[in-house]
């Protein structure tokens, strides 16, 4: 430092000052204000993308809380439909089951009743064919019994002993 300060010459320095006033000048001039300018270009650059990124932020929040919000309505909208069409199920159901059961009854309605007519036409069957075996069989005997005039006589009398006269 000794050396610095016994070499200290008055016009080197003077020309250093100018030369640095002059390089400040010319920086002041022409290189401060652009970089001043990008600088403060640069900050509200970043200004503005915290910003756009904090508007950003809300809307996501916005979009999140409205996606929540639709999510349970369409849960609630699910769990209605299931609702709907579980019922819908039961009553279809309970529906089948009743159309079957009057079916069922109606198909026993009809079985009885044609079981009935199948019964009547079968005893009306019987009765006629009974009938006409009573008549063969009366026929055959009226025949032998009254195969000699004796035998035809006594049968007129007898009846006519049963008729009362009024």
């Amino acid at each position: 430092m000794d050396k610095l300060i016994h070499d200290f010459s008055f016009g080197l320095f003077f020309w250093m000052a100018i030369i640095l006033l002059v390089i400040i000048f010319l920086l002041g001039k022409f290189a401060w204000k652009p970089i001043i300018n990008a600088l403060e270009a640069r900050e509200e650059g970043i200004a503005d993308a915290l910003a756009a990124a904090d508007n950003a932020k809300r809307e996501m929040q916005n979009l999140k809380a409205s996606n929540e919000k639709l999510l349970a309505e369409a849960r609630a909208e699910r769990d209605a439909m299931l609702k709907e069409a579980r019922e819908m199920k039961e009553k279809i159901v309970a529906e089948a089951k009743n159309e079957a059961q009057a079916e069922g009854e109606k198909m026993i309605q009809q079985a009885k009743a044609a079981i009935e007519n199948e019964k009547s036409a079968a005893m009306a069957d019987i009765k006629n064919h009974v009938s006409g075996l009573s008549i063969e069989i009366a026929e055959k005997l009226m025949k032998n019994q009254l195969a000699d005039t004796q035998a035809q006589n006594q049968l007129v009398e007898s009846l006519l002993n049963d008729v009362k006269l009024n």
